[in-house]
């Protein structure tokens, strides 16, 4: 055994070298091959804008998009590998689960969540670095001081009623002042409550905490999301002079390709019909690219073309927007 151990003491220490990773570029096609990209591209545009102006003037047009929010969360696990029943999701959302939440579950619900913000928010809200930010899991600069700006705007359009209150209340200020005797547990009540309001003060004003420090069994901490949202974002701003439907497939095909965050490949589609919605193409719904997808072979979503990717994208969309179709004339019939 003593003999084992010198040998095992005497071994020297191999030195590891990391390697950091590094991402893929993403490249637009140029010039784009337009002969092999027009016609599924008008497809694509046309079936959007049908969809569109139908739920323009429809009486269910409210429940249809809250439908398909639930339908498309469920359909971007599916592209995962994972199977998330639609029933489940509406349980769950509705706090009325019948087990315990499956990771997958509550993925997908992060995925129901995240779509019911883009299509409350601004049309142009998501592609905005405070949009992206708050996406993300991150707090925007740009949120706090609109926030701080709005409580100062309150304070000031307030000030007149204050003033009044005061005036009513000094009416019996020469009047001696009495104690009252106050609950130790109120007491306790209202200092949490002034310690919770200091808190809110100090993140309005600036003062951030320290993220933890991410989990490297889970998260690759060679991974610069930074850098790679800022290159994705540069491929987007190329993409404002391209027709709608274009814009959004590259939109897509980068985010995939660039993969800026490490556990939300998701989000990038999702972003991808916030720009048809952000240039004005789907103005009534937000575009539900996830069950589009589910209609193509997987070989041709992991294409190595460009091109191949960019049609995969077009007929996403004209398959969703055609489904969309069906199902807003059947609900409606239902009625």
């Amino acid at each position: 055994m003593t003999e084992a151990n010198t040998v095992i003491a005497s071994a020297s220490v191999i030195p590891v070298k990391v390697i950091k990773t590094l991402h893929v570029s993403y490249q637009i096609p140029d010039p784009l091959p337009w002969a092999q990209l027009a016609g599924p591209l008008a497809a694509a545009e046309d079936a959007l804008a049908r969809l569109d102006e139908r739920l323009a003037k429809s009486p269910i047009s409210d429940g249809f998009v809250a439908r398909t929010h639930f339908t498309d969360a469920c359909a971007s696990l599916w592209l995962e590998g994972e199977l998330v029943h639609l029933e489940d999701l509406v349980l769950h959302d509705a706090g009325m689960d019948i087990r315990s939440p499956t990771h997958e579950l509550t993925r997908a619900h992060a995925v129901l969540r995240t779509r019911r913000r883009i299509a409350a928010a601004k049309p142009d809200w998501a592609l905005s670095v405070s949009g992206l930010a708050s996406l993300r899991g991150r707090g925007g600069q740009g949120d706090r001081e609109a926030g701080s700006d709005d409580r100062k705007e309150g304070a000031h359009d307030g000030g007149g009623a204050n003033d009044a209150e005061a005036t009513l209340d000094g009416e019996n200020l020469d009047q001696p002042l009495v104690m009252i005797e106050t609950d130790p547990r109120l007491a306790a009540a209202f200092a949490a409550v002034d310690a919770a309001i200091a808190k809110s003060d100090r993140t309005l004003a600036g003062e951030t905490t320290r993220r933890p420090e991410r989990d490297p069994l889970v998260y690759d901490l060679d991974w610069d999301e930074d850098a790679r949202i800022e290159d994705w974002q540069r491929i987007v701003d190329r993409t404002r002079t391209l027709p709608p439907a274009l814009a959004a497939a590259i939109t897509a095909d980068a985010w995939d390709r660039v993969e800026p965050l490490q556990h939300m490949p998701w989000l990038g589609r999702l972003l991808a019909s916030a720009v048809l919605r952000a240039r004005g193409k789907t103005r009534w719904h937000l575009s539900c690219l996830h069950a589009g997808l589910k209609t193509i072979p997987r070989e041709r979503r992991r294409s190595s073309d460009p091109a191949s990717r960019l049609l995969t994208q077009f007929e996403a969309m004209t398959a969703a927007a055609d489904a969309g179709l069906k199902d807003h004339d059947r609900w409606l019939n239902q009625r």
